[in-house]
């Protein structure tokens, strides 16, 4: 089963490299950027019986490793 985690800074944590980046491109002259922020996907292919193990599982990967839910949200599609 392939799943596609998206890790994103909650609402009022700074972002430091957004900010850098938003400035970048601004910088190269691409106009209309008002705001930016970063985050990370993974993409994960899982082995599992069914979606609620294979969320299950996910849920426990993100929790432990893939993000510091002190500052960051997860979204998991299966």
């Amino acid at each position: 089963m392939k799943a596609r985690i998206t890790v994103t800074l909650k609402s009022g944590v700074l972002d430091p490299q957004g900010k850098a980046i938003e400035s970048a491109l601004a910088a190269l002259g691409v106009p209309g950027v008002a705001s930016l922020r970063q985050g990370k996907v993974f993409d994960v292919e899982i082995a599992a019986a069914d979606k609620d193990g294979a969320r299950a599982s996910l849920t426990t990967a993100c929790e432990k490793l893939l993000a510091n839910t002190v500052i960051e949200n997860y979204a998991i599609e299966l």
